[in-house]
């Protein structure tokens, strides 16, 4: 029985010459069987064309997958280190730490802050104030590689910040305006509390394509925003970016 099944050679197509001619003799019109042959054909088309849309939708929400992960995904880590009870005072030293664990492309130190943003136009807008080194933005491909206006070069050195392209046309903001923003996190006055206010110049605009975050982050410098939020010398956050998402489980206990 072994020696009556030969193997399939390698490379070989998915059928013999066997199974082709059973195949054809079975799809071929003849003259008693033209119904059942065209019953057949039918079938056969109907198979091949369920097969080419599940092909093609299986491909479109592949890609689509891939899209969404690379949008947002880009922007965020995939995983937060963040301390329970203070801010991180020794944040460089635990990313570079964690920098060298296997499958870490890189960990960001950060700094939130919710803020309301004003411009030339319009009553303003809720933002989040990201605070980040300019060597760990140019790591951000998806913001690094979309930069529409300016320059994050030089983001380090001045007080300038990157905001997303709509909250620009939002706000009527072009490259070079100043943009306020006001923390509701001010100084303590004894008449209370006092927002914090503050303008920047704008330095860069971006367009990662996803309106959520074109039209809500504000890049900053990570030690500009630790004077305007009060966290001198600290850190909120470590987010880590790590080389496959889908196995980010795996580094959690490390």
């Amino acid at each position: 029985m072994n020696e009556a099944v030969a193997a399939r050679p390698v490379g070989a197509g998915p059928f013999s010459i066997f199974e082709r001619m059973v195949a054809w003799r079975y799809l071929r019109s003849r003259r008693k069987e033209t119904v059942i042959s065209v019953i057949a054909s039918i079938s056969f088309l109907g198979i091949m064309l369920g097969v080419a849309t599940l092909i093609v939708v299986m491909a479109v929400m592949n890609g689509f997958r891939a899209e969404l992960l690379t949008r947002i995904l880009g922007v965020n880590g995939h995983l937060i280190v963040q301390p329970l009870d203070s801010p991180l005072e020794d944040y460089a030293q635990v990313a570079s730490r964690i920098n060298g664990v296997a499958g870490v492309k890189y960990a960001i130190p950060l700094i939130d802050g919710q803020v309301l943003a004003q411009g030339n136009v319009g009553g303003g807008t809720g933002a989040l104030v990201r605070g980040i080194r300019g060597e760990d933005l140019s790591k951000i491909a998806i913001v690094a590689s979309n930069i529409k206006q300016g320059s994050i070069a030089d983001f380090d050195s001045g007080e300038g910040v990157a905001i997303g392209k709509r909250m620009a046309e939002n706000l009527g903001l072009t490259l070079g305006d100043t943009i306020t923003l006001i923390s509701p996190d001010g100084d303590v006055t004894p008449i209370g509390t006092t927002p914090r206010m503050k303008g920047y110049k704008i330095a860069a605009i971006f367009e990662v394509g996803m309106s959520e975050y074109d039209t809500s982050i504000v890049y900053m410098p990570f030690s500009e925003a630790q004077l305007y939020f009060n966290m001198d010398g600290r850190a909120q956050t470590i987010e880590i970016y790590v080389d496959n998402p889908d196995d980010v489980d795996a580094l959690k206990p490390k």
